[in-house]
């Protein structure tokens, strides 16, 4: 049975796998190409851009996700009770207070990243702090706590940049083949063309490891782990019921940053897309309410 302990200690050795193995798909696909085209120099450039980019996910991959989500840093004096609620839970779990961001954008929803507890980061949008009740935004900063307390948090934000770094090579290759990605003189190479459908067919596998990587049952046990600190787990079941049913979209949402909110920030485009159903990580927000009042039932 999953804990926060078991679980913090296996997100962080899945956190070095998929250092290990970026690292290593990087390499391999420079020396194929430096093999193929006989340019040691490409052989060269890929372990450089994979050390960088395995340097940069680990140490900077917080900064690109808060970067990407337009979320601004706030003080105590900014919004106090924010502050008071994140700041009681985070003693009460004997976490180090985290540094706290707003969104501002009008759908209620709420995010944690960071690379360990030291350096948590909570963000939540203008509309989650406008349409919930004060009980209901504890219950949500619970849960994230219990993200940053699982170290969800540091495998959640690494997937983001590398991920996304195989996506911008996959179109380049595609790029390239297609439409003659330097001056026209590639377009058509057999070998080019090859490696564009390997990326073609690359690019949604990805989106399913991601899905394997950032597993479904975080949500279920950050969303008990919330009911059980703040013995309320009927608020955190009616702030999943609001969020849920917010018509608006979130701005700055995109598929590589999905999944580090508490809920999905697509609102019907998961239903209408095969693109973004690739990367639905988050369980059926029916199953995760009927949960959490099971719970509640129970005395929790």
């Amino acid at each position: 049975m999953s804990t926060l302990y078991t679980e913090a200690e296996r997100n962080i050795w899945k956190t070095y796998l998929y250092l290990v193995v970026f690292f290593i798909l990087i390499i391999g696909i420079g020396w194929l190409l430096s093999y193929l085209f006989e340019a040691v120099a490409i052989l060269y450039i890929a372990v450089i851009l994979s050390i960088v980019m395995s340097f940069t996910s680990y140490w900077y991959s917080d900064k690109i996700v808060l970067s990407i989500s337009k979320a601004k840093p706030v003080q105590k004096k900014d919004y106090p009770e924010l502050y008071r609620i994140t700041e009681n839970l985070a003693i009460a779990n004997g976490l180090p207070m985290p540094r706290l961001y707003v969104i501002e954008d009008p759908q209620p929803n709420a995010f944690a990243t960071g690379r360990d507890p030291e350096h948590g980061v909570v963000a939540v949008t203008k509309g989650l702090l406008e349409r919930l009740e004060r009980s209901e935004l504890e219950a949500v900063i619970a849960h994230e706590l219990a993200h940053i307390g699982n170290r969800d948090i540091l495998i959640s934000s690494v997937v983001v940049v590398l991920v996304g770094v195989v996506v911008i090579i996959a179109d380049i290759f595609f790029r390239m083949a297609f439409f003659g990605g330097m001056g026209g003189r590639d377009r058509g190479h057999p070998i080019i063309m090859l490696l564009a459908v390997i990326f073609i067919v690359l690019a949604p596998l990805l989106a399913q490891l991601m899905k394997f990587a950032i597993s479904r049952k975080r949500e279920y046990l950050a969303d008990s782990t919330a009911a059980l600190n703040t013995r309320h787990p009927e608020a955190l079941a009616r702030a999943l019921e609001k969020i849920s049913k917010d018509p608006n979209q979130l701005r700055s949402a995109n598929d590589a940053t999905a999944h580090l909110y508490i809920m999905n920030p697509f609102r019907g485009k998961e239903q209408k897309s095969w693109f973004h159903k690739l990367f639905m990580t988050h369980p059926p927000v029916e199953d995760r309410i009927s949960r959490l009042r099971e719970i509640d039932k129970k005395g929790a």
